[in-house]
């Protein structure tokens, strides 16, 4: 905001909190008027008429130092007519205001209340205090409408237009069919008043009116939704406010078609209805969660106005009903790359009528919708530092960069990580080993389950574990297993089970020409074998020649920041996924994982439509790296078969942790140790 020396003298200051949002206004200026001035959202459903109850706001008392103002409470206006009256009808707590009905007469430190605030934190972790403001594609419009007048033959759809654009400014409106029959019914309920729903996605395009209710209608929602391949997860958010209401999640129906995406797609292949079988199965889950989270919320399905999908291209396409099998083999082509506009009801979705949709665009034909929701969240392409962000799954989608250059690939990990090709491996539930330490003395192991918070060297572990019993090991276990096993001496740093030391310990056991490590010998052994290990290597290997041919291609040699985003990468620790060689040498502390950050992409592009304009265009500028055809993925595959790397110096975690000395165990050449190229490309997704 521009002002003259004059202005400084005579203006008053006010700061908006918790945005720090700061302005010098003329004394008598509309305190709702000065916060949209500065950019600080302010709902007003009403258009300042002092009856909705959204504008409201709590004036700070003292000296604040930090903004250097002197805040008083005779510094706003007194209460006025409209106020008095909202506090008669409806509940205005102690110390609120409303500020489309007060003025500034002082300097002011104005906040927005949590409850109504529009620039509400995202909480994505506990430790993320990053707050973003609010800008939903569907705006609440109160109105009053003319009544009909023989000598004016306007119609009543016609003079609800005027009054649109006379206090909303919204111009040229078009209407959605399905209103038009009962405009004239909604406007007599309300005794020509009404609440109109207007929706525009972006500054250039048309807004159209998806919902009218008579009188005042003071509450809106928004689903956002990550399609995951394995996990369905959905959030129902409001509009008004930004914040979470409910969210609910189911198993993906479709892995009765096939566990892996590149099955669903062979299903599709070898099966003339797979497409309309998996559509169908994916948006009946998604209604039954829509319902379940209506339920928790007691809100009612038509209060849905606006709802935004993620997922990977394979759960995209399925989604919106597209055949996928093209991305069953090269050159991996989507149907459509571009963000989605469409319907609640073209697509099923029990919703208002006029709900729409809008799904992010997919950064390539194995980076998906997903991946561009968890780059809008994490922001590499916001970054000054180079950041790493990682998605590990059957395929592994990584995004590279900072906000000079950004790159994307995806790499065939294999389904080693989520406990497929393991011995023992099964997915993450109650039962399944998660944590492992091994004593590098005895080669003892100590380990935790899912569903017990002790150890397996603590008193009362056995008890803790009846229920569930122990019934294998997932994910984050066989990362730390095969890491603690390297740490320990066990396997060298080609991932040669040290068949020597079966005579120092009976936890290694001869099996065939190979050796074994037994992890636990119950009613389930669980033993982790040279296979095992040679396929977490593979897996591991894919996804760092990966990340090396980005890399590569931003010219480094290391990164500063590192986000593991999934499901998965929650539970990985950043020590032992840095010991396996999973990840390149980074700072412990710059490791994070940051959860399902896809939801979290999809929430901003939900309550914010200037984030679908900021990841549209991520997404048109990021650089696309197709690993298949660089030269250089075979020679990084085969150095990152090594523990942690060939040729890589881990010299940061080489700081925190007791690297083993390198011995030699393996061949180089070993026909395990080469890398799956078509094979590998078949499971990617």
């Amino acid at each position: 905001m521009s002002f003259s020396i004059g202005h400084i003298l005579t203006d008053h200051l006010v700061v908006f909190t918790p945005s720090g949002r700061r302005g010098r206004f003329a004394k008598g200026t509309n305190v709702l008027e000065a916060a949209r001035e500065l950019g600080v959202y302010v709902e007003s459903v009403c258009g300042g008429r002092g009856i909705c109850g959204r504008c409201q706001v709590e004036v700070q008392t003292g000296h604040f130092s930090k903004h250097g103002i002197e805040s008083k409470a005779e510094n706003i206006s007194e209460f006025g007519a409209k106020e008095k009256r909202y506090a008669e009808k409806r509940d205005l707590k102690e110390g609120r205001r409303l500020s489309c009905s007060s003025t500034i007469e002082g300097d002011l430190v104005v906040d927005i209340p949590l409850d109504v605030q529009v620039n509400a934190q995202v909480v994505r972790k506990a430790a993320d205090n990053k707050i973003f403001d609010r800008k939903p594609a569907v705006q609440l419009c109160y109105v009053e409408v003319e009544e009909p007048d023989m000598h004016k033959p306007l119609g009543d759809l016609d003079r609800l237009k005027v009054s649109l654009e006379k206090d909303w400014q919204y111009e040229s409106i078009e209407v959605a069919h399905h209103i038009l029959p009962h405009v004239q019914k909604t406007l007599r309920q309300g005794n020509w008043t009404a609440t109109a729903a207007i929706h525009k996605d972006a500054e250039t395009s048309a807004p159209t009116l998806i919902a009218l209710w008579p009188e005042l209608k003071n509450e809106a929602y928004g689903i956002a939704c990550d399609i995951g391949s394995t996990t369905i997860a959905l959030h129902l958010v409001s509009l008004l406010s930004g914040a979470v209401i409910a969210s609910a999640g189911a198993s993906n129906p479709q892995i009765r078609f096939g566990e892996d995406l590149m099955s669903r797609v062979s299903y599709v292949m070898m099966n003339p209805e797979g497409r309309g079988a998996m559509t169908d199965a994916v948006r009946k889950t998604l209604n039954e969660l829509i319902g379940e989270v209506c339920d928790t919320a007691s809100i009612h399905r038509e209060d849905i106005l606006d709802m935004v999908f993620v997922g990977n291209p394979v759960m995209h396409h399925l989604f919106l009903g597209i055949d996928p099998t093209e991305l069953g083999g090269a050159p991996f082509a989507l149907a459509v790359s571009g963000a989605v506009h469409t319907s609640a009801k073209e697509l099923d979705l029990e919703a208002n009528e006029g709900a729409r949709v809008y799904m992010i665009p997919c950064i390539a034909g194995h980076v998906g919708a997903d991946a561009a929701a968890a780059t809008l969240a994490e922001g590499p392409h916001r970054s000054d530092d180079i950041m790493l962000m990682v998605d590990v799954g059957t395929n592994a989608e990584i995004v590279l960069g900072n906000k000079e250059q950004t790159v994307a690939a995806s790499s065939p990990t294999g389904p080693a990580f989520e406990g497929a090709e393991i011995s023992g491996g099964q997915r993450a539930a109650p039962g399944a080993i998660e944590r492992v330490r091994i004593d590098p003395a005895t080669l003892e192991p100590k380990f935790r389950v899912i569903g017990s918070e002790l150890w397996s060297d603590e008193e009362g572990f056995t008890k803790s574990v009846e229920k569930t019993g122990i019934t294998g090991i997932c994910g984050s276990g066989i990362i730390e297993v095969v890491a603690e096993m390297f740490l320990a001496g066990i396997i060298s740093e080609d991932g040669v089970v040290d068949g020597s030391l079966a005579g120092r310990s009976s936890r290694v056991q001869e099996n065939g020409r190979t050796f074994s490590y037994m992890l636990h010998d119950g009613a389930q052994k669980i033993i982790i074998s040279q296979n095992d290990v040679r396929a977490i290597q593979l897996a591991k290997a894919a996804l760092y020649a990966g990340i090396k041919l980005l890399m590569d291609k931003q010219n480094i040699t290391q990164v500063n920041q590192i986000r593991f985003a999934g499901a998965f990468g929650s539970f990985i620790d950043p020590k032992y996924a840095m010991v396996l060689g999973l990840i390149p040498d980074c700072e412990i502390e710059n490791v994070k994982a940051v959860g399902n950050a896809a939801g979290t992409g999809a929430r901003m592009a939900l309550v914010n439509r200037d984030y679908r304009r900021e990841i549209e265009k991520t997404v048109r500028e990021i650089e696309k790296v197709e690993t298949a055809l660089e030269p250089k993925f075979q020679e990084h595959f085969i150095n990152a078969m090594a523990l942690p790397n060939k040729v890589d110096r881990f010299e940061k975690l080489g700081k925190v942790v007791n690297l083993p000395e390198r011995k030699k165990g393996a061949d180089d050449n070993n026909e395990q140790t080469r890398p799956r190229r078509s094979g590998g490309r078949r499971r990617r997704a």
